[in-house]
């Protein structure tokens, strides 16, 4: 990479990095998978390529198509907002239930499941169309041509890097987690912040 491209690459980089850096739905579930240690490649790979994808769909223009599609941003966010309900309610009756808290002993996730969740964390939360799409693919398609791929190249490094060190740094907090109080709590926690979240959508998209 030349100096002259470092900047676009920087640039991608730390903009990717501030607006997926953040506690969030999908992060609490990538968080959660990880301290499981179920799944957690798939799931990291996953998130990555998502955002990937739409970062390059926005920077190719995707983000102007969407901004006037009628309705899309009401149907994602009732949808989001329903999934978001139904998982903090799953998450709430897991805390309630301390016997289903110890990992190590009880049925994991399919694979199926587990990519088939990250994608509706992923695919149905209205504001990674806004972060990735519209806001980053709005810079991108500001610079120079010869300056996108770059741009595209730093903002995929910083989510992959983001969703790794999230899903594989979780394992050091292994030893907390051994106690069932340790996951009633975060499940507490989960259900909260999916139930606020859904609730914030759902009030959004009414009140637009």
């Amino acid at each position: 990479m030349t100096a002259s491209l470092l900047p676009a690459f920087a640039k991608g980089f730390a903009l990717s990095a501030g607006l997926i850096i953040a506690i969030g739905a999908q992060n609490m579930f990538v968080l959660r998978q990880g301290l499981k240690r179920e799944h957690v490649w798939p799931i990291v790979l996953f998130c990555a390529l998502a955002d990937a994808t739409l970062i390059v769909a926005g920077v190719s223009g995707l983000g102007g198509v969407l901004a006037v599609v009628p309705g899309l941003s009401l149907v994602l966010s009732l949808g989001g907002g329903a999934f978001l309900g139904w998982y903090g309610v799953s998450a709430l009756r897991r805390s309630a239930r301390p016997s289903t808290l110890v990992v190590e002993r009880q049925a994991g996730m399919t694979l199926g499941a587990a990519l088939a969740g990250t994608a509706a964390f992923t695919f149905l939360n209205p504001h990674v169309y806004i972060d990735t799409v519209m806001l980053m693919g709005a810079v991108g398609a500001s610079l120079p041509i010869a300056e996108r791929p770059f741009f595209m190249t730093g903002a995929a490094m910083a989510s992959l890097s983001w969703f790794s060190a999230l899903g594989f740094g979780a394992r050091f907090l292994a030893p907390l987690f051994s106690q069932p109080a340790a996951w009633r709590i975060l499940d507490l926690a989960i259900g909260l912040m999916m139930l606020a979240l859904a609730a914030s959508l759902v009030y959004g998209a009414l009140a637009a």
